[in-house]
């Protein structure tokens, strides 16, 4: 059944922006110093986890003034609905990852299984060492394992359900410039 637009635009409308494009750009800007210190001089792999690791992923890398290999790997739970479900793989790493730095831009750190899935994957594909980045981190005590954290943030959001700059509302919106909020949630 498709989606009512009017509806899809009806909830940008309504909804509340915690984040404008120019706090993003700076926390970007912020994560991408953090992520060169720490990688320029180890050839990194960076794969964007796709879909929402994709318009990160796509302003991240052009801070990031060093040699990489740069990919992408589709692994989710969410498939166009509000609740994760089972993780379904769509695409996996191209790269041997045998002896390899590996960074992992994302969208979102909510609950975290996914992304604790694709290190995990990494890590036994033979990575050296596995890194972590996300734009957002959600304020909660329901994350995959006690104490989770990316190794990048970029911004710490409250506990509603997100959308905008790589996040979607239903397929939708991952193209707004800012880190919205639905209304009354």
């Amino acid at each position: 059944m498709p989606i009512d637009l009017d509806h899809v635009k009806q909830v940008m409308k309504e909804a509340d922006c915690l984040y404008n494009q120019q706090q993003i750009e700076a926390a970007m800007d912020s994560m991408a110093a953090d992520i060169t210190q720490t990688l320029q001089d180890s050839n990194p792999i960076v794969y964007s986890v796709m879909n929402g690791g994709l318009i990160i992923a796509g302003q991240l890398l052009t801070r990031l003034n060093f040699p990489m290999e740069v990919g992408y790997l589709h692994a989710t739970r969410y498939r166009n609905k509000l609740s994760g479900g089972e993780l379904f793989w769509k695409a996996r790493a191209e790269h041997s990852l045998v002896g390899r730095s590996v960074l992992i831009i994302d969208d979102i750190l909510d609950e975290g299984h996914t992304l604790a899935a694709i290190v995990e994957y990494c890590r036994d594909a033979g990575a050296e060492q596995v890194l972590t980045c996300v734009l957002l981190d959600k304020r909660h005590d329901r994350k995959a394992y006690e104490g989770m954290r990316a190794d990048f943030t970029g911004l710490d959001v409250e506990d509603r359900y997100l959308f905008g700059f790589g996040l979607d509302y239903k397929g939708y919106w991952r193209n707004a410039a800012g880190i919205y909020a639905l209304k009354d949630h």
